[in-house]
């Protein structure tokens, strides 16, 4: 079976229950559910699936403790990993809905790990997102929910995505 590590930022809450919910529906354990605040990144190098979340703030950022743990994470190689993209924005906010899910494909990219766990955005109305891969249809480089606008969605799109990484 392979090992899990949901990493995540979250300032009011919301990711991290996001991050909570996943991990139950996956199976992790709760010291495998790591707040970014309170560890180094390379504690990542311990996971084969690396599940990165992060909720969306001003004009597309990312959730403020991520900045000083992606700067880190960026100079590991992380070849053999495999990476998944989920977060959480509102969709109100029609040209940077989710763009931190596009900021944190575009920081770690280069560090060889595998981009995983594509979804669509079907469901969402917005404009723009950093997110979006850029390729046929809506798909976003990951899981982007919206517990504002939406949350009766978020229970059966966690599921379906995470039976897609399994």
């Amino acid at each position: 079976m392979k090992k899990y590590g949901i990493f995540y930022g979250s300032t009011t809450g919301t990711t991290a229950d996001v991050a909570s919910r996943l991990g139950k529906i996956l199976g992790v354990a709760e010291d495998d559910i790591i707040n970014v605040a309170e560890t180094t990144p390379s504690k990542l190098g311990d996971y084969e699936i690396l599940l990165l979340g992060s909720s969306t703030w001003g004009s597309g950022e990312l959730q403020d403790d991520w900045y000083d743990f992606i700067d880190g994470a960026q100079a590991l190689d992380l070849k053999g990993k495999k990476i998944a993209l989920f977060g959480c924005g509102d969709e109100t906010m029609s040209d940077t809905f989710c763009g931190a899910l596009g900021v944190l494909r575009d920081r770690l990219k280069d560090t060889g790990a595998e981009f995983i766990g594509e979804y669509p955005a079907d469901c969402y109305t917005f404009d723009d997102s950093e997110a979006l891969t850029g390729g046929e249809g809506r798909m976003m480089v990951g899981l982007a929910l919206d517990e504002v606008n939406h949350p009766d969605l978020t229970d059966s799109r966690l599921k379906d995505w995470a039976g897609k990484l399994a």
